[in-house]
């Protein structure tokens, strides 16, 4: 195996470690993390916001509890 091989395949290994494990040491379980972008501002994007969290709770996404979205908007 080539050297930059076997670096590519190591530094994959460390950053696959570092997304399983929990992002304290005192967490409970691992919360994973998105994020959403808007053109908009996070008024008119309500109810978008809303039906997101319908349709990550129903795969048994729960924000705050086993997921965290990151909302983003071009407006502020």
């Amino acid at each position: 195996m080539s050297p930059a091989l076997h670096n590519r395949r190591t530094f994959l290994a460390a950053i696959a470690g570092a997304l399983a494990a929990p992002a304290s040491s005192g967490a409970q379980a691992t919360q994973h993390r998105i994020g959403a972008i808007s053109s908009g501002s996070p008024e008119q994007e309500s109810g978008l916001q809303g039906s997101l969290r319908d349709h990550l709770r129903e795969r048994g996404w729960i924000e705050g509890q086993n997921i965290v979205v990151e909302w983003r908007y071009a407006e502020g």
